[in-house]
């Protein structure tokens, strides 16, 4: 898909909100949006999907099946959760009993049983985040769009996302998406595209440091501010799961009788505090409770 010469503004005399814009996608790529808030991100995921036209310019090559997921569900609607998803999957194409298939398949991996008699407008904001991410996915996208699609979702489906995304990467489609939070992170093979100033420009790809991944087992008490203090220090937190048993520490020497233990490690300023942990050989700090990955 490509968009081509792309000129847009939401009024004829008003500002131009991109100029100019020419970037290109192919089957089985993603792209990640960045920009600041009010760069246009959200307005050339919209000219992606075909929700806006070019005032300018072209999209060539659309797949015909668009999956979108806007920012904000639009909630102001008189159905109940099944009855909208049933409604979407048949506007998407599906017959009867497919669009039933496919309904029942994403409230069930979305844990959204409980709420399909629930009507849309009482619905919290994550829960309708859940709705709108299985109505882009009823069918599956030759295009999917997601514009900040971890915001107001619980751990569960945060975890489901990137899920998604790589299935719909692997069936062959393409995935645009935009995040504030940092989660995109997960999706290391993904091209940046920025947004600044009403242009659109792809970052080259990066040589800098390499990074790592750490496991960490935090008292299950402790996750939350755990999670916290990590995103502070600008760690992304990739994944929170429950560890009802830890496995043993390896330490060199274990299992010989005249060997004597190794000093306890010194824990970094920075580490979450443990008196209970240890120091695997891999370098993973373990303990009895979740396990935290960054």
């Amino acid at each position: 898909m490509l968009l081509e010469d792309v000129w847009f503004r939401y009024h004829r005399r008003g500002p131009w909100v991109l100029r100019e814009a020419g970037v290109r996608i192919g089957p089985g790529e993603a792209a990640v949006v960045l920009g600041r808030n009010g760069a246009g991100k959200s307005t050339l995921l919209q000219l992606a999907a075909g929700g806006l036209r070019p005032t300018r310019g072209r999209v060539v090559d659309r797949p015909g099946a668009v999956g979108w997921v806007p920012e904000r569900f639009p909630v102001d609607q008189p159905f109940t959760v099944a009855q909208y998803l049933t409604a979407m999957g048949r506007v998407a194409g599906l017959s009867g009993p497919a669009a039933d298939r496919a309904v029942r398949r994403w409230v069930d991996r979305l844990g959204l049983t409980r709420f399909e008699g629930v009507r849309l407008p009482q619905l919290s904001k994550g829960t309708a985040q859940k709705v709108g991410l299985a109505q882009a996915l009823l069918r599956p996208p030759g295009l999917l769009v997601l514009d900040e699609p971890w915001e107001g979702l619980d751990a569960a489906a945060r975890e489901l996302v990137p899920e998604c995304i790589d299935e719909v990467l692997a069936d062959g489609g393409m995935v645009l998406v935009s995040d504030h939070r940092g989660e995109t992170a997960r999706l290391p093979g993904a091209r940046r595209w920025t947004v600044a100033d009403g242009t659109v420009t792809e970052e080259a790809p990066s040589g800098g440091a390499a990074t790592a991944v750490v496991e960490l087992a935090v008292p299950a008490d402790r996750v939350a501010a755990a999670v916290a203090r990590l995103r502070a220090d600008g760690h992304h937190v990739l994944r929170v799961r429950d560890h009802p048993a830890p496995p043993p520490a390896t330490r060199p020497g274990a299992g010989l009788p005249d060997a004597a233990p190794p000093p306890a490690p010194h824990p970094d300023p920075g580490s979450i505090p443990d008196s209970e942990s240890g120091v695997t050989e891999e370098g993973s700090l373990t303990g009895p409770a979740r396990e935290v990955t960054r």
